[in-house]
């Protein structure tokens, strides 16, 4: 197995590995999509289903966005990972070609 890349909670974590027999493992690879709402849906929508219980149609949100990835170099003989690394890409922190 080359990578295990998991997500859920659309939080990037910072577990990033290479598992002892060569797989490339991330816990959560995190969220790509807009990041002023809840988990990339308006907040006030969520809000209201929350507080009402009432069935209320998700948009997705406004504002800025953020890409979040993993870049796994990988043997080509073998497929085994050689090296996992965590990438994020958002207003905070732009594309850096030079890194």
């Amino acid at each position: 197995m080359s990578a295990v890349i998991g997500t859920h909670t659309h939080v990037q974590t910072s577990d990033e590995r290479i598992l002892e027999k060569g797989t490339a493992y991330l816990s959560d690879v995190g969220m790509t999509g807009p990041y002023d709402g809840i988990l990339g849906v308006d907040r006030e929508a969520v809000l209201h289903k929350f507080l009402t219980t009432l069935p209320v149609r998700f948009e997705v949100a406004a504002g800025r966005t953020q890409l979040s990835a993993a870049i796994i170099d990988l043997d080509s003989k073998t497929g085994l990972a050689k090296k996992i690394s965590r990438i994020q890409i958002n207003d905070d922190k732009p594309l850096n070609m030079m890194e």
